[in-house]
């Protein structure tokens, strides 16, 4: 009995050494999370990867005569890299979509978006979002021939929307408050849709209404109204909190000394 006694204490003993190195396990991973691993991965590496928009006037887009990127969410994204590695010349800039830009991120091919990600509650489950930078409402472009003043209008008309976007479900809840029926197509890309348009093969376009400016000309008219106000925030990966707080540290203190809205003027953006 005494034997059994002794075997039992050494089991428990043994038992709760294991809990205790595996509890240190646990909180040493806990430790590395939050020590500024993603950080030190970025400085190691010498560049910010930011995935960006090209094909958004004012906001990120790709000169096609100098395939020089620039906008709006390149210089803030410059600001991040200056923050973090003390030169706002060390990024890499990378191509994103609507339908790419959280794949591309989740895959770790990138380690935050600029590119006008709009923050709802169902995004801020799978990443970190700074706080807002630029706030809008969704927009409708169409041409001026049409004739078209309102979503009214737009009954039994299609609407080109981007693929993964916001955009679409905000003017469906519109349209269906007045009663208006309408139809989407979905794209790949800003371009795809206003040569859509153009084409005849949608009656409009539909984005937020600072992107629709930069693609508005002669043709087109960008109805008077606005809806869903769009917030736009820089995400970035769950746990990768250091870095997260690098990009809301630098959101709000451009904010703070006037830097954004600076940049918004220098870019023109409405």
């Amino acid at each position: 009995m005494k034997k059994l006694k002794v075997l039992i204490g050494s089991l428990v003993l043994v038992t709760g050494l294991m809990l205790t190195g595996c509890g240190s396990t646990a909180q040493k991973t806990d430790a590395a999370k939050s020590s500024g691993a993603d950080i030190k991965a970025i400085k190691d590496r010498g560049t910010l990867k930011v995935g960006v928009k090209v094909d958004v006037p004012k906001f990120g887009y790709k000169d096609p005569k100098t395939s020089k990127i620039e906008g709006f969410e390149i210089d803030i994204a410059k600001a991040v890299a200056k923050k973090i590695l003390g030169d706002e010349n060390k990024v890499d800039l990378q191509a994103v979509t609507a339908k790419t830009r959280g794949p591309l991120l989740d895959s770790g091919q990138v380690d935050m978006i600029a590119a006008t990600f709009t923050v709802t509650d169902e995004r801020k489950k799978s990443y970190n979002f700074s706080d807002a930078y630029f706030t809008d409402g969704v927009g409708i472009m169409v041409k001026k021939a049409a004739g078209i003043q309102d979503l009214k209008g737009l009954n039994g008309k299609k609407i080109g929307v981007a693929q993964s976007a916001t955009s679409k479900q905000a003017i469906q809840k519109e349209a269906d408050k007045i009663g208006s029926k309408v139809t989407f197509l979905e794209f790949a890309t800003y371009p795809e849709i206003k040569a859509a348009l153009d084409a005849g093969r949608v009656d409009a376009f539909s984005v937020d209404g600072a992107i629709l400016n930069g693609y508005l000309d002669d043709s087109t008219v960008i109805i008077d109204q606005r809806f869903s106000p769009q917030d736009y925030g820089i995400a970035s990966k769950k746990g990768n909190d250091e870095l997260a707080k690098a990009i809301n540290d630098t959101v709000n203190e451009m904010k703070k000394s006037g830097e954004l809205d600076k940049l918004i003027q220098k870019w023109g953006i409405k």
